[in-house]
């Protein structure tokens, strides 16, 4: 299979684990003592290190660590919108659109063929 492809994939898992380790908390254990929450938070980390760890091994063999981080904010982005609506039920922002924009510009700039 194809390294890009392995790598969005395990990226897109890792960044699922890590957005509910960051911002889960706030309404799952909002009622929670605040070590608590970060126990909990660092035991989901972990699961995202096993993910994003081989991400980057397997992608670093396809593309250089700039491409990787560009793929890893979009990934990013693309995962925290949905869970701020669908689990936090924080209304849909157009700086999202804005910021969704500029990152669609960073791949484009990351990725083309001849550098400026």
């Amino acid at each position: 299979m194809n390294p890009f492809f392995i790598t969005v994939g395990l990226l897109t898992c890792s960044n699922i684990f890590m957005t509910f380790a960051w911002y889960g908390h706030l309404k799952a254990l909002q009622h929670q003592h605040w070590l608590w929450a970060a126990l909990i938070s660092w035991g989901l980390a972990l699961f995202e290190y096993l993910l994003q760890v081989p991400a980057n091994r397997i992608g670093y063999t396809a593309m250089n660590v700039g491409q990787l981080k560009i793929i890893q904010e979009v990934i990013a982005l693309t995962v925290f919108v949905p869970f701020a609506m669908f689990y936090l039920k924080e209304p849909f922002n157009r700086n999202y659109l804005w910021s969704g924009l500029c990152l669609l510009g960073a791949v484009y700039f990351i990725f083309r063929a001849k550098p400026l």
